[in-house]
């Protein structure tokens, strides 16, 4: 697997990850127009999970490579952004929450974080990249806030987000009978396309501006 040493190599990879699932979507919608009354009608619920499954791939694809290519930079905690320090320290935080510790062992947490600014930056903890098998607009933004960037970009897409999109594609989950009217595909496969762009762009427009950068 190719690794995103440079702000060339990150672009490349998400574009090679956008690609094949533009045409995974594009090849789906060349069948469903060729399909006849009774598979038409399969089809076009299929797409709706597939749409959903390729706007939750990129998402988490994005953003770990994303990471994935500041760790490879080998630079220390207080060189980035203070989100990056914060990211670091939040499962072990949650880990306090959840668990009955000692004084002790709070205040060896606390002198840990109070001292880790200067440690490297060499590893992400995926489970803050949790889309959670349901990757609506709130889930999105807190994404967003573990990368850095301005969640704001999808608040006019909720609508779309939450019900023309995670709506239907949890129906279909749980065996409802919900699907894309066939004349409104290609705007359907629109949006789910732009709103993977926007995620990507973001993530791109920030590594090339070096805006992680303290």
């Amino acid at each position: 697997m190719t690794k995103p040493y440079t702000e060339q190599d990150l672009s490349n990879i998400f574009d090679s990850d956008l690609i094949w699932r533009r045409k995974e979507l594009s090849d789906m919608k060349s069948a469903i127009c060729a399909a006849d009354s009774v598979s038409r009608h399969a089809l076009l619920r299929a797409l709706v999970a597939m749409s959903y499954a390729h706007w939750e791939g990129y998402v988490r694809t994005c953003a770990t490579r994303y990471f994935e290519h500041l760790t490879l930079r080998k630079k220390t905690f207080s060189d980035y952004e203070r989100q990056i320090y914060i990211n670091s320290v939040l499962g072990r935080l949650d880990a306090l929450y959840q668990s009955r510790t000692s004084i002790k062992e709070r205040c060896t947490l606390i002198n840990d974080i109070l001292d880790g600014a200067g440690r490297r930056f060499a590893h992400i903890n995926q489970d803050l990249i949790d889309t959670r098998s349901n990757l609506n607009t709130d889930v999105t933004k807190d994404i967003c806030l573990i990368c850095g960037i301005d969640s704001e970009h999808f608040e006019d897409k909720r609508t779309f987000i939450d019900l023309l999109l995670l709506k239907r594609r949890n129906a279909i989950a749980h065996g409802q009978q919900a699907f894309i009217p066939v004349e409104e595909i290609d705007d359907f496969v629109a949006n789910v396309l732009s709103i993977m762009r926007v995620f990507r762009n973001l993530l791109e427009n920030k590594v090339y501006t070096k805006a992680y950068a303290a």
